[in-house]
């Protein structure tokens, strides 16, 4: 789990893909970072929040967390529940991670899509960057995992978004 954390840490300090080197540039000073999880038990499990915050300090970084994590929650269920709008609109937060389950078939890819459309919208007006945090299949649906990097990595294309590819990792 150690090096997921570092490689996770790395990915969104120093992300380098086309939609925010621009905003990397503009930041590269900057050592403060609030950050808002959203997510379902492999967010909260091994609290990748504060692991993430103290392999940040190692590095000289501050960062603030916020996590909103349910059992069996996808972030149309997030969405729904209507408390990540008020957080985000907050305008407190520089980077807010979605994270929902392997998302390997049809109905998760479209939720990933739909409801990350909403999500990077409502980023957009609060100064924030969305981050997919892409997860992995258990080891019994390992056959499924192409159809979870796709998915994923379509889904923050599609809605201009950081990819956190930790489950292809």
């Amino acid at each position: 789990m150690n090096k997921y954390v570092t490689l996770f840490f790395i990915l969104i300090v120093t992300c380098t893909s086309s939609c925010c080197q621009e905003e990397i540039k503009n930041n590269s000073s900057k050592k403060e970072f609030n950050i808002l999880f959203i997510g379902n038990s492999l967010t909260y499990t091994n609290n990748l929040p504060e692991l993430v915050k103290k392999k940040a300090e190692l590095q000289g970084i501050k960062i603030d967390t916020k996590m909103e994590a349910f059992p069996n929650y996808a972030i149309i269920d997030h969405w729904n529940d209507g408390e990540i709008q008020k957080l985000i609109s907050s305008n407190k937060y520089d980077f807010v991670i979605i994270q929902q389950g392997s998302s390997s078939q049809n109905n998760g890819r479209e939720i990933l899509i739909e409801y990350g459309e909403k999500f990077s919208d409502l980023c957009k007006l609060n100064n924030t960057k969305l981050c997919y945090f892409m997860v992995w299949p258990s080891l019994s649906n390992y056959h499924t995992f192409e159809g979870v990097i796709t998915n994923y990595t379509d889904a923050a294309s599609i809605n201009n978004s950081i990819l956190l590819p930790v489950g292809k990792v």
